[in-house]
């Protein structure tokens, strides 16, 4: 069984991941990119499914972990009766191939370390033909396209179609094991000095690190999330995927199993803009070319999500042999909603393109024209019903934050050609900003709760409508979003704490009841509180928040209150967006906020 959600930390070299538990097991790596199927796979199975484990023979270790300051390299301390040791942990930034360096160094005493390498390429189906050189300090394990090598002083030994040895390291000793992927026609990735490779990881992961302008409380929060950010990253590109894994489940042993190793359009502007205010313009620029390069092409064909390098098809289809994240099935690679329509994308592309515009972006020349297209085309669509933000699988609906986006987009447009002089249809834009935002308050407000509701027609509360005064559809104190706060807070939080996207049991979504809290959510009503002048609150909400932060600092992307426990696939990049978002909105009172708005 793999360990808690919670329990894991993540390393990587920007163009992939891998998820190392407290145990000493690697059980999720994707070779060679984010996408790509995984060698290591018990996550959603068993160690027969992949795994790397290294850690002392003792079954029940004293163990500790953190992060070097500023970095992706993760260091846990292991002591036992016989002595301590440490294992580092990192994925070098990628040279000519990807590497896994794992470093054991002896602290005291004596420590007996085992290793267990079980590679199954092909997420856990596919079993390598492994050989050793002469010398027996290089396994080269070959499945298909794939290759792996491994190099270590260690002499280790197959059994069971495993990679197994035990060692006994003493003060002072250092035992590396690299771990290299390459392609199988090639010849095999050459040697690095493990010792020079984690200098420079360290040293890069640093320099990288002190950009980061965040000067106010929570820094190492902050800085951590950025840092998780950076690492979901694929550096070829741009692209930024939502989290480095698939189908880790929203509701334990339930069926809300999704694959986020994709872009969605819908982390467009709260991305850009929290590189842009931690700093790391040069990240912002890539991400905002990225999202250029994604949507080219027919207005027609835009989509809510798209590959790391802007790729379209995304079909879904599920590992049958693998069981599960403790028995969560079905486990699903790609992603079906690819091809819903969400009305909502629109606006967070052209806020995300006017937020680049007011903040210094160096302007794309086909950037103003593209965008000129896509208006045109939802001018003809905005009207029509969509899955939602949340991709509901149950059929299309009128959902009140979908319109509101399309309001955005139309905002957007005029601020643009306003601010930046760009020509365009400057009085249909701001014709039709008025026509969505009087259908909205009409349609997607109910007088009789006081609130605005998830779609049009319904009584159901849905927490995208705290997005609402945040992009500037009504100011906080509009008595329409008080109303809706208030709602929220009385039907979706539960405990003070944690907000649900909707109530699953009353919104029918096309999926059996139930799932946990999802923290952007939650994050989302820290900002409603600081706008509305209930700061005490709202610091003390944000707290516990970041008190659900694992040993290392990361957050899933839901939570269940009733089983104390992070779910949904990890780490996930809009939980840590979000987290961001309010430190910046609790330090400068909502400015952050207002300044979007």
């Amino acid at each position: 069984m793999p360990s808690r959600i919670e329990d894991y930390a993540l390393i990587g070299d920007c163009e992939t991941a891998a998820l190392v538990a407290r145990n000493g097991s690697i059980d999720w790596l994707c070779w060679p990119r984010f996408d790509s199927g995984a060698c290591f796979a018990a996550l959603l199975g068993a160690p027969d499914h992949g795994r790397w484990l290294l850690a002392p023979a003792d079954p029940a270790p004293r163990v500790t972990r953190r992060y070097w300051d500023g970095t992706l390299v993760l260091e846990t301390d292991y002591e036992t009766a016989g002595g301590a040791a440490t294992v580092i942990d990192f994925m070098p930034p990628r040279g000519t191939a990807s590497d896994l360096v794992r470093i054991v160094f002896g602290r005291c005493g004596q420590v007996v370390m085992r290793t267990e390498l079980v590679l199954r390429f092909d997420y856990g189906s596919a079993v390598p033909w492994v050989t050793r050189t002469e010398d027996k300090t290089v396994l080269q394990a070959v499945a298909g396209p794939d290759l792996v090598v491994l190099r270590t002083p260690v002499p280790v030994h197959g059994e069971d179609l495993r990679t197994v040895a035990e060692f006994t390291v003493s003060e002072g000793q250092t035992v590396p094991f690299v771990l290299s992927y390459g392609l199988s026609h090639l010849p095999p990735p050459k040697a690095i000095d493990a010792l020079a490779a984690l200098r420079d990881t360290e040293a890069f992961w640093q320099e990288w690190s002190s950009r980061c302008q965040h000067t106010g409380p929570w820094h190492d929060a902050v800085l951590r999330s950025h840092i998780t950010l950076k690492a979901l990253t694929y550096r070829p590109t741009g692209g930024i995927v939502a989290a480095p894994t698939t189908s880790l489940p929203e509701q334990l042993g339930g069926p809300r199993n999704w694959d986020y190793r994709f872009c969605w359009l819908r982390d467009a502007t709260l991305t850009l803009l929290s590189l842009m205010e931690a700093g790391y313009s040069d990240e912002a620029e890539a991400w905002r070319e990225w999202l250029l390069r994604a949507v080219a092409g027919s207005p027609r064909q835009m989509q809510i999500m798209y590959g790391i390098a802007g790729e379209r098809r995304l079909d879904e289809w599920e590992a049958s042999w693998l069981p599960g994240y403790e028995a969560s099935g079905p486990v699903r690679i790609g992603n079906a909603a690819y091809g819903q329509r969400q009305i909502d994308v629109f606006g967070e592309l052209m806020d995300a393109l006017y937020q680049g515009r007011r903040r210094g972006l160096p302007a794309l020349g086909a950037g103003w024209a593209l965008q000129r297209k896509l208006a045109a085309h939802l001018e003809g669509i905005w009207d029509q019903p969509d899955e939602g933000i949340w991709e509901v699988r149950g059929g299309q609906r009128h959902f009140t934050h979908s319109k509101v986006m399309a309001w955005v987009a139309f905002d957007r447009m005029t601020r643009s050609a306003e601010e930046f002089g760009l020509e365009g249809p400057v009085d249909r834009w701001r014709q039709l900003r008025r026509r969505i935002h009087d259908e909205v308050c009409r349609n997607g407000f109910d007088p009789g709760l006081g609130s605005f509701v998830q779609s049009y027609g319904s009584r159901h509360l849905d927490a995208s409508l705290l997005l609402l005064p945040l992009v500037g559809f009504l100011p906080p104190g509009d008595p329409r979003i008080q109303g809706t706060v208030r709602a929220i807070e009385q039907r979706l939080l539960i405990d003070g704490t944690f907000v649900l996207r909707y109530d699953t049991a009353e919104a029918a979504d096309g999926l059996p009841p139930g799932e946990g809290a999802f923290l952007a959510c939650s994050f989302w009503l820290v900002d409603n509180l600081v706008l509305q002048g209930r700061r005490q609150e709202a610091l003390g909400m944000f707290e516990r928040l970041l008190a659900l932060r694992n040993d290392v600092g990361l957050l899933a992307e839901e939570y269940d209150p009733r089983a104390g426990r992070q779910v949904g696939n990890f780490p996930q990049a809009f939980s840590h967006l979000a987290l961001a978002n309010s430190a910046r909105n609790l330090a400068l009172d909502g400015q952050h906020a207002a300044q979007r708005a």
